[in-house]
């Protein structure tokens, strides 16, 4: 009987653990693609949207919001290659999540231009979670200083492609940069949706995306 519960116990281990994996599921999104197929949905409509060829990375050049149609996003991984401006408080990009809208969303973003500064301050201003409209970065910053942002590690330059990985659970945000083991930022989601549109985030000057995959 013991080993009959023993042989049983172990079968439910394997099969459970392959069911669980077998329910991740990872998409590679071709932006350009979706682009053209009229795929992705602008968040204003005064926005500028380029298709981008640099080396082997086949991306996009654009700012504000550009939402993923059709894509529902609750807990995952997403990861993105960047490239924004070296150009002090005119350059952020990052990923859009838990959207609801244009105003109502969750923010990971980058100031590429603290990249290398020598200010030990401002480098701690370089990855930033928001939630608006209830938590922009302004208001996190005063009342709760250097929880919401950080320095990265490592520091790539200021205009150089970096990649992000963004690991969104059900209760906080981790934030990854260039392969790195060492997280950059680790933070509790500061509202209560569990899930939501989905899209590449710039402000200020354009910023370049490329090689989006996201895992859920």
């Amino acid at each position: 009987m013991n080993n009959k519960i023993l042989l049983f116990a172990i079968l439910s281990m394997t099969l459970g653990g392959g069911f669980c994996y077998s329910q991740q599921k990872r998409v590679t999104y071709d932006i350009n693609q979706l682009l053209k197929e009229n795929k992705m949905v602008k968040a204003y409509t005064r926005q500028t949207v380029k298709e981008l060829t640099d080396g082997n990375k086949q991306g996009l050049t654009l700012d504000g919001i550009l939402w993923l149609k059709d894509v529902n996003f609750k807990t995952g991984t997403i990861d993105i290659d960047l490239r924004g401006r070296d150009v002090f408080q005119e350059s952020f990009l990052g990923i859009a999540f838990h959207g609801v809208d244009t105003t109502t969303n969750d923010v990971i973003y980058f100031r590429p231009f603290n990249f290398q500064t020598t200010d030990t301050l401002r480098r701690k201003h370089t990855v930033q979670y928001i939630s608006e409209p209830d938590f922009p970065w302004d208001k996190l910053r005063k009342e709760h200083p250097l929880v919401y942002e950080n320095a990265v590690n490592p520091f790539p330059l200021a205009e150089a492609w970096f990649h992000a990985r963004i690991v969104v659970n059900a209760d906080n945000i981790v934030v990854y940069v260039d392969h790195s083991h060492q997280p950059s930022l680790t933070v509790k989601k500061l509202n209560n949706r569990q899930s939501g549109l989905v899209g590449l985030w710039s402000s200020g000057l354009p910023g370049d995306f490329a090689n989006l995959v996201i895992t859920q």
